[in-house]
């Protein structure tokens, strides 16, 4: 097979959790110029398929919007099942979804917890719990999981003095989850055909918080490659970890730091 074919995703559906936002807008991106048809899911359906509209003039690979709360068990199933119902096989989950509020470990609640761990790991778990029966029925599938830095090194405390970005305790313990479960899934569902593997991007900070440029700064010191993550950064290796380049790839994690836990 030629390298160009390799990467080729024409033919294949792929759902993306979260896909319009600031890190799943490039995701979806990189599907879509690969030639997948691509399901941005959200809550906020509109703004997914205002990408979609826009990823369609570029592409015109059919990509749409559609609702999903990966909060709730029955939205996921729901959604799942409109795609089957379309006639369409779901060749590709991309978890990317995230949700939680931050705070200490000493100011967050019992509560705030529980809602961070069902916002990372949680609705990792329900989503590949729905998808699961359609792949396995084709003896096909990937599954891309979206974990953090944070869940192989620690937040250092020095970066969030006098600002108020301090990374919660919950994020990096389900992100951490999330790259153990990628482990259990491929280890697990080989044998159906099925790949998983999990990227850890960081430091990826939005254009809201680029704006303190004292705290950037910190951040790009602590990059080897001496710069912050751009959400294009990301999407040579999802193209790699979706097609068929990375065939005889499964169970890994993928740094996408500028070399930050290398250090």
């Amino acid at each position: 097979m030629s390298l160009g074919k390799m990467f080729d995703l024409s033919g294949k559906t792929a759902v993306i959790t979260g896909g319009a936002g600031y890190l799943g807008a490039a995701i979806s991106e990189s599907l879509a110029e690969a030639g997948a048809t691509v399901f941005i899911a959200s809550k906020n359906q509109v703004k997914c398929q205002l990408l979609a509209d826009s990823l369609n003039q570029s592409y015109n690979t059919g990509s749409s919007g559609i609702f999903m709360d990966v909060g709730d068990n029955k939205s996921i199933a729901d959604c799942f099942s409109k795609i089957n119902k379309m006639g369409r096989n779901i060749d590709i989950l991309i978890n990317n979804a995230y949700f939680g509020s931050g705070g200490t470990l000493e100011k967050i609640s019992e509560e705030e917890w529980n809602r961070g761990i069902d916002g990372t790991i949680n609705n990792v778990f329900k989503c590949t719990k729905n998808v699961l029966p359609y792949m396995i029925s084709k003896k096909s599938g990937v599954i891309i999981n979206v974990a953090s830095m944070y869940g192989i090194i620690s937040p250092n405390p020095d970066l969030y003095v006098n600002n108020p970005y301090h990374n919660p305790p919950h994020y990096g313990a389900g992100k951490a989850a999330i790259i153990q479960y990628t482990r259990y899934l491929a280890c697990h569902y080989g044998n159906e055909g099925i790949r998983v593997n999990c990227i850890s991007p960081g430091a990826f900070p939005n254009s809201n918080v680029q704006k303190d440029e004292t705290f950037v700064n910190r951040l790009i010191e602590k990059s080897p490659l001496r710069r912050i993550g751009h959400p294009d950064d990301l999407k040579g290796v999802i193209a790699l970890l979706a097609s068929d380049a990375s065939s005889y790839i499964t169970g890994q994690n993928i740094s996408i730091d500028g070399g930050w836990t290398a250090w």
